[in-house]
């Protein structure tokens, strides 16, 4: 116990990763999909406070009214937040297929043959 780390082997090298950018299909291709459910719970989204504007609350008791609101705010928080989060996805999914996309054109790969 009175070494507690042990010396560090200078006979391995650490492994080198090779860092590969995705293809520009798939990035553009996430980038459809994550849009695709940013608008669709953008429609849910408009949809649940329609309803809830629409319907008062059935009651007279103050406690009860204001556990109601507090429900209706948190259920349409958390619906606009899976839309943004999914918006700001689609965002940085597009970013990144431009981004590849450029790549690949300033550095075509050339047939090793």
């Amino acid at each position: 116990m009175t070494n507690p780390t042990p010396p560090p082997n200078e006979d391995i090298e650490p492994t080198k990763t090779q860092e590969t950018l995705p293809s520009f299909f798939n990035s553009i291709s996430g980038a459809a999909i994550s849009g695709g459910f940013a608008i669709a719970l953008y429609f849910l989204t408009a949809s649940i406070a329609q309803t809830f504007a629409s319907k008062p609350l059935a009651s007279a008791n103050p406690t009860a009214i204001r556990i109601s609101i507090a429900i209706r705010t948190l259920v349409v928080g958390v619906s606009t937040l899976a839309t943004t989060v999914f918006g700001v996805v689609t965002l940085g999914l597009v970013c990144v297929s431009v981004y590849v996309l450029f790549q690949q054109l300033k550095n075509p790969k050339t047939p090793s043959a």
